[in-house]
């Protein structure tokens, strides 16, 4: 069976929005951590918001800049949108809208042969995931910054309780520290 797992940038305070408004570095370690990801999985699971930003962005990147790799995996990728507002998303190639409720579509891509899934950005979906017990792996790159209030955090104040165990954690070179949980 396949393997779901999500990494996603928070910072000290809980916050996933715009990590690119707070997002102090980029190292090479996490460069490397995201490129184990890109390794291991083969389809990318993605929800309304992120597969409308990136639709706009990614199908048009640019070979030459130094997001070439991402760029040429994540377009080659097929990427299953979770949205039940969308009517298509036939305008980025390889996308495909899940149609069937979120946990029967999850389960019979867990179930088709291939390499492990990922879900990019999308941190809504990554929580419906995880309530559901559909998410395998949750890997946070935790930032040395506090974000602020007035962004989206990852878990709202009313989550209900959920035991994670720690599988692995390093510190990069800028002070992040890339945590690994899987549900208990």
């Amino acid at each position: 069976m396949r393997r779901i797992v999500s990494s996603l940038f928070v910072s000290l305070d809980g916050v996933v929005e715009s990590p690119d408004q707070w997002q102090h570095d980029f190292d090479e370690e996490m460069g490397a951590s995201l490129a184990t990801t890109l390794e291991t999985t083969d389809t990318v699971l993605l929800g309304r918001v992120t597969w409308t930003e990136w639709a706009g962005y990614w199908p048009s990147y640019d070979e030459g800049d130094e997001d070439s790799e991402f760029a040429r995996w994540i377009n080659g990728s097929p990427k299953y949108v979770a949205s039940t507002t969308l009517d298509s998303v036939a305008e980025w190639p390889n996308s495909f809208l899940l149609e069937a409720d979120l946990a029967s579509a999850v389960k019979e891509l867990k179930a088709a042969p291939g390499k492990g899934i990922t879900v990019a950005g999308s941190p809504g979906l990554v929580v419906s995931l995880l309530d559901r017990g559909l998410l395998d792996e949750l890997q946070l790159l935790i930032h040395p910054v506090i974000a602020g209030g007035g962004r989206r955090k990852l878990f709202a104040d009313n989550s209900p309780l959920q035991n994670l165990e720690l599988v692995d954690s390093s510190s990069t070179s800028s002070g992040t520290i890339i945590a690994t949980y899987r549900p208990k």
